[in-house]
């Protein structure tokens, strides 16, 4: 049974929802005297009839689990009529007592109605559909690598060690030489005469690396893994053309966040994806890099602090974050450069990056709030000069 637990009133007609990929379990609380449950399907037409009934029943607020992707059809019907709270589910599933549906569906309205429960960020539809296609194209460069990997191995078996001359084997000239392979030229004079750039110096060592055994196997499966390359390369440019659409009504703010050390173009899509470009959302910068996952966490009982590794956050945001750290630790000076060393001396590599993730992520808090660029500490630019 639910804990017979007493909670102050704060809203006066809310209701919990158990969200299910073929059911929606909903509990209508009025005043915290009577429950009302009812089952709905997931259909769109089931979710406007709970609509419907919920606002037939005067609700103004409703909480439900992030349940996997099953929540989002139920969120798109709802929020536009009802204040929506989205929780994680391990922040009210700690609670024993309550193993069904319908008493699942009766405790997150309990704690709804007593302020309880804490709503998890949900940006608006255009930067949700960001995030779509921003996670999308994280898959197809990731697809994109595993591909590369493949032919790479297959130039290895047909003996041919490009990689070991050429530092990237699909730039201009690796890519040449592997179209010229798969159009059946195996002679390495012919072959080398692809060269580019600095690369024309490396003639002989190139002729020797072209020397192979290259069957129709070989090119059969060279020409299957150019033609997935080049259909993944049409995808990631077509969600990138769709992604700069996105961006050209926030050229201003896209400006300003690359003015921020390792922060290029790309990580900008990365970030705003997850985080949108609307700060007032996050109560401080401190709660944003919390959501983040780059700032250590608190566990601290009887004066003894336990543990201060970083939360879980947002994995993608973090991903972005730490991209734009490394590159920060690559220029040639700079605050954040100067400051992953002085960590790194005293916790280590891993650390010190993420200090400098938080950093970045501290600065493009700022730089969205107040509309300005990113400038050095007063400390830091002073002694520079």
């Amino acid at each position: 049974m639910t804990p017979q637990v007493e909670f102050p009133q704060i809203f006066d007609r809310c209701a919990g929802l158990d969200v299910h990929k073929d059911s929606v379990v909903v509990t209508v609380k009025v005043n915290q005297q009577s429950d009302t449950t009812r089952t709905f399907g997931t259909f769109t037409k089931d979710l406007k009839e709970l609509a419907q009934w919920l606002l037939e029943m005067k609700v103004t607020h409703l909480a439900m689990e992030s349940t996997g992707v099953y929540w989002k059809p139920v969120f798109n019907i709802l929020e536009d009529n009802f204040h929506v709270i989205l929780v994680n589910a391990r922040h009210i599933k700690y609670v024993p007592g309550h193993k069904t549906d319908v008493l699942d569906s009766a405790w997150i309205a309990k704690l709804l109605s007593s302020g309880l429960l804490k709503g998890s960020f949900i940006p608006p539809q255009e930067i949700r559909e960001m995030r779509d296609l921003q996670r999308l194209k994280k898959k197809a460069v990731g697809e994109r690598i595993s591909v590369r990997n493949r032919l790479h191995k297959v130039l290895e078996d047909a003996n041919i060690k490009l990689g070991s001359v050429v530092s990237d084997v699909f730039g201009v000239t690796g890519w040449g030489i592997i179209c010229a392979l798969i159009s059946g030229e195996t002679r390495p004079e012919e072959l080398i005469k692809l060269a580019k750039g600095s690369l024309k110096k490396k003639a002989i060592e190139l002729a020797d690396s072209l020397e192979c055994r290259l069957t129709n196997h070989h090119k059969f499966l060279l020409e299957f893994h150019k033609q997935q390359l080049e259909q993944i390369q049409h995808n990631i440019d077509l969600l990138d053309r769709q992604l700069e659409a996105y961006l050209q009504a926030h050229t201003t703010q896209v400006e300003l966040l690359e003015t921020i050390p390792g922060v290029s173009h790309e990580t900008v899509k990365g970030i705003v994806a997850e985080t949108g470009f609307d700060m007032s959302v996050f109560p401080s910068a401190q709660h944003l890099a919390s959501w983040a996952g780059v700032c250590p966490g608190n566990n601290e009982s009887a004066g003894k602090k336990k543990s201060s590794r970083v939360t879980h956050g947002n994995k993608a945001l973090k991903t972005a974050l730490v991209e734009a750290a490394w590159s920060a630790t690559h220029m040639k000076n700079g605050w954040l450069k100067d400051k992953y060393y002085a960590i790194a001396a005293r916790r280590g590599k891993r650390r010190a990056l993420i200090a400098v993730a938080h950093k970045i992520l501290n600065a493009v808090y700022q730089v969205l709030t107040n509309a300005v660029p990113y400038q050095e500490p007063i400390a830091f630019a002073t002694k520079r000069n």
